[in-house]
Order: C-alpha cells, then structure tokens, then sequence
C-alpha cells in the first residue's frame, strides 16, 4: 500500500514537529509559552546596625525608582539587620556576600568595616561615616581605590558652627559637655575641640559604649557644671536620642546634635547634613555601579547641603526663646 503525496507531506511535517519540540524541550525544559522562570534582576544588600528606619527606608527607596529600580521587579532587596548587637556585624555581612548581592549598601563605620571584611570584590557604598579616610575605609575620597565607595557625614566646618550657633543661642554658657561613643571618629572629636577653644569654650568630653552609660554622662557633666550639651555622631548615641533627649531636658542642659533625628526625638537643635539629599545620592551611586561603574571610580562624596531644625516644646520644656538670628537660620520647626 502507498502513500499519497498530501499524507506523506504530513507525516514528514508532524515528525519534523516533533524533532524541534524535543529539541525545545531538550534546550530549556520548557516550550516557551510554559515558562515561569524570570530573568534575574540585581540584589541589593542593606545593612544597618538597627531595624529599619522607614522614613529613610522610603526615601531610598523613592530616589531608587526615580533611576528605574522597583523592589520586587527591577531590582531585589535583601536587608539585613544586628539588632543592635554589633557582634553580629561579621556573620550578616558575609550572609550578604554569599547569596550573593551585587552590592552592598552599610550604615554607619562599623558596619561599613564589617562588609569591608567580608568581601574585596562585592562594591560597598557606606552612608554616615564621618571619616572614611582616617578610619582606614577608603585611600582618598578621590580615589577610593579598592571596593568602598560611598558618602561622608562630615564636613570640617559642621563642628565649628554646631557650637556657634549654642553659643549664638545661648551666650552666657561657659562649659559644654560632648557625648561621644567608641565609634566617634578621632577626626570629629578633634574639629569640636579645635571649634571650642576658638569659640573659648572649655569642652568635657563623656564617651558612652550603651545607652547605660548615659544616666552617668549625665551626672558626670553636672558635677563639672556643664551647662549646655554637644552630641557626636555614632551608632549608639542615634539608638539612645530618645533617652539623650529626656535626659538633657531632666539635666536642664540645652542640647545641640548631628541630624534632625535627635531634634525628632526631643532635643533642643539639631545641624546636619540633609538626610534626604544623603539618601538621593546613594541611590546615585547603587545606580551607578549596577551599569558597571567601578567603586574605586566612584569619589567619596561629603555633604553639600544641611538641616538646622529646632523644637520649640523643648526650648519651652528649658525655659528658653530662640533669638531672632537664630529663626533666621532654621529650615524646620518642631512644634
């Protein structure tokens, strides 16, 4: 029995079909209208000493979408977080590089130190580092060299004028304390000291390792008859400004600090880089380096634009009134 030209054409079709369906089938497990799988978009690695600050959080967040990077779409997060418990630094950090992230963002020195330790190829950018250079994280803020990158929370002239404008505020003081923590930067304690004996302000220095130790900086600074208070930046003394807070309106010592998260907290003033701006230009530098920009590349940044913000219940809780140069200078209210 033969075959009709029209039913052999048809069966060399079907077997052809199959040939190239199980070559398909061979090539990726799948016909292409099955898949599931998706392609895989880049990690990014958050890690902080804390749990997650959502003002900061949805920040960066925004300035990451304005680049075109989406959470769950363009991009993965993965954050990570010591609870506080700075041990814990060296295990989260090397989670990270294991999964692996395509980098890595750190907050704060120690946890910028952890990540450097753990990976010499995954790109880190830090945030609130007073001083990379002298603390050993980068060669330059030129050139960085090696795999950190990020920006600076310092900036020669923010002590100098932290301590003017206390003293603007209040003229008659004659003694500051500063609160300072083991992860203060030399630097900044020596700028503050260098702005005080400008300013003739002979300065007591109190370092806290916990929040424990606050109740006896506190009585320490009333026993040398400090009459106004300086807080340093450090991951501690930002965990504990709630407690720095009530504990310089229960001392009666009016309170100058770092950034507006003291100032929320309740302390009197607060002079600092711009968190917001902070945050943009992480997300500048992320972007940049997910197009294959190298950190060393990448100059480490300082802070170009500031908040001084003041709290008008503490100022009352204190007894005080804002003079009229000091209004002038505020960019925000806390009523």
């Amino acid at each position: 029995m033969g075959y009709s030209p029209v039913a052999l054409s048809r069966r060399r079709f079907m077997l052809g079909a199959g040939v190239s369906g199980a070559a398909l089938l061979a090539g990726c497990g799948r016909l292409p209208w099955q898949r599931s799988e998706t392609a895989r978009v880049p990690r990014i690695g958050f890690l902080s000493l804390y749990p997650r600050d959502p003002a900061a959080d949805e920040a960066f967040r925004q300035y990451l979408r304005e680049w075109g990077y989406v959470d769950g779409q363009t991009i993965a997060m993965e954050y990570r977080s010591a609870e506080g418990q700075e041990e814990r630094y060296p295990d989260l950090a090397a989670e990270l590089v294991g999964l692996p992230v395509d980098v890595i963002v750190a907050q704060g020195l120690a946890v910028a130190q952890a990540a450097k330790a753990a990976t010499s190829t995954v790109p880190v950018v830090f945030t609130g580092v007073s001083d990379p250079v002298g603390t050993g994280l980068v060669a330059s803020l030129a050139q960085p060299g090696g795999n950190l990158t990020g920006l600076s929370a310092f900036a020669t002239e923010l002590s100098g004028k932290r301590l003017q404008l206390l003293r603007d505020t209040l003229p008659a003081i004659s003694r500051v304390a500063v609160l300072a923590a083991p992860t203060t930067s030399p630097t900044q304690v020596r700028e503050t000291e260098i702005a005080a004996r400008a300013l003739g302000l002979p300065l007591q220095l109190l370092e806290i390792g916990s929040s424990e130790d606050l109740e006896l900086a506190f009585e320490a600074a009333a026993a040398a008859r400090a009459e106004a208070l300086v807080v340093l930046l450090g991951a501690p003394l930002v965990a504990a400004a709630e407690a720095i807070a009530e504990l310089a309106i229960a001392w009666h010592l009016p309170s100058i600090a770092p950034d507006r998260r003291f100032t929320e907290a309740g302390s009197l003033m607060s002079y600092g880089p711009n968190l917001s701006d902070m945050w943009r230009r992480v997300a500048y530098y992320v972007d940049r380096i997910l197009k294959g920009t190298p950190p060393s590349e990448l100059p480490v940044e300082q802070p170009m634009t500031f908040d001084f913000v003041v709290n008008l219940k503490t100022a009352q809780a204190l007894g005080l009134t804002f003079p009229n140069e000091i209004m002038l200078q505020v960019s925000e209210v806390i009523q």
